[in-house]
């Protein structure tokens, strides 16, 4: 049985920097999802929308726990990689609106203390969703799927 979505679970190869750019990816995320758990927990605080109806602690309580399971997955679901590398570009897209409320709020954290500051870093994060993608080979399995 062959459908459209098929190749999100096939084995699909990628090159040794790929692997590299992959392991640092999930490295991050962990050291990331650890730090929203406890040292830092107060400075993500600041990049919680007002406007999400739930606690801002809850909030990052889940992301923080959503990043540590993405960076484990990146570093051992190599055969999976490519749903996972999907799955952690949608994460930073579903985040997205934090760095924006940060921004646009200004909101002091990790040393963001300018708009400026807040603005050019609004300009990273579509590159953690092409790392995410790119690292895993999704968007190259993506392309070349039947």
């Amino acid at each position: 049985m062959t459908n459209s979505n098929s190749f999100l679970f096939e084995p699909f190869k990628t090159g040794k920097t790929a692997t590299i750019f992959r392991f640092l990816l999930g490295f991050m995320l962990l050291y990331a999802g650890i730090s929203h758990l406890t040292f830092n927990r107060t400075e993500f605080l600041a990049q919680v929308p007002t406007w999400l109806p739930m606690s801002a602690d809850l909030v990052v309580i889940l992301s923080g726990i959503v990043e540590i399971s993405l960076g484990l997955s990146l570093t051992i679901l190599g055969r999976w990689k490519i749903i996972v590398g999907l799955t952690t570009a949608l994460f930073f897209i579903m985040i997205f609106p934090g760095n924006i409320s940060q921004y646009i709020n200004g909101v002091d954290a990790f040393g963001l203390d300018s708009d400026r500051a807040r603005l050019i870093r609004l300009f990273f994060q579509p590159l953690l969703v092409f790392w995410a993608l790119a690292s895993t080979g999704a968007y190259k399995a993506w392309k070349q799927r039947k």
